[in-house]
């Protein structure tokens, strides 16, 4: 079995030169949950957008030894790939409104697969499944933006779903939430059962739901184990900008 995602050995700096990840690798198991943590400016939003292809005119040329490669769900990051892998990985904005933009919710839900050319009825029975897995079956005829921020989270979520991906990427899925959403999206997380990255500042949700933790600063992996190993040590913390839990 392959694993869900293999960055190995990958660098990426942005056209004014800026370099945004130096030497990374990275590789996530099908069904691992991890998050992925560090002060801001640390790479962590360049390496996801990686993931289903968005840099992908600006990655970097293979080196002479054919050593930087990034492989998601067995499929090299190529040009031909692209459609295969943004359907197998599910990005999701920290602001739920670049995501949500058709009249009513079961619209938003049902964009994707309807692009994907799918019949109407298995469309519905998609946008269906994907509402009921966010716990959002009654709001199929609601309106996206007259909802809150956490109901709109979770709606972003579902327009992903509904693409049944392999991964599920999520930058800053808290962010914005006040505690009783806050605490109720964690527990969505944490039950989906999918292989799960998340960029977030939010160390208390990462001890809960997420089981390994990956550390990132000036573009680097400066650490990558058990969550609650690495919340355990203080300097670590410390040194790369992070508040203890």
């Amino acid at each position: 079995m392959h694993h869900s995602i293999e960055i190995d050995h990958l660098s990426f700096s942005y056209p004014d030169g800026h370099s945004a990840l130096q030497d990374v690798s990275l590789h996530i198991e099908p069904g691992e949950k991890v998050a992925l943590v560090g002060p801001n400016g640390a790479g962590k939003s360049t390496l996801i957008l990686h993931l289903n292809g968005i840099l992908l005119a600006n990655l970097p040329q293979k080196k002479a030894s054919g050593d930087s490669r990034v492989t998601v769900c067995g499929l090299p990051m190529e040009p031909k790939n692209l459609g295969r892998i943004r359907a197998a990985v599910g990005l999701v904005f920290q602001n739920p409104d670049d995501q949500l933009f058709s009249p009513t919710v079961f619209e938003d839900v049902a964009f994707s697969p309807l692009y994907q050319g799918l019949s109407p009825a298995e469309v519905e029975v998609r946008v269906k499944a994907a509402l009921a897995s966010v716990r959002m079956e009654a709001y199929a005829k609601r309106i996206s933006h007259h909802l809150s921020m956490g109901e709109k989270k979770r709606i972003a979520i579902a327009t992903v779903l509904s693409m049944q991906p392999e991964v599920l990427v999520l930058d800053e899925p808290t962010a914005g939430l006040d505690p009783r959403t806050r605490r109720a999206l964690i527990n969505l997380l944490r039950e989906l059962p999918m292989t799960m990255l998340v960029s977030t500042h939010d160390l208390a949700m990462v001890r809960e739901a997420f089981p390994r933790m990956v550390i990132m600063d000036e573009g680097r992996i400066v650490a990558d184990g058990p969550t609650q190993e690495l919340l355990a040590n203080d300097a670590l913390l410390e040194t790369h900008g992070l508040e203890k839990v």
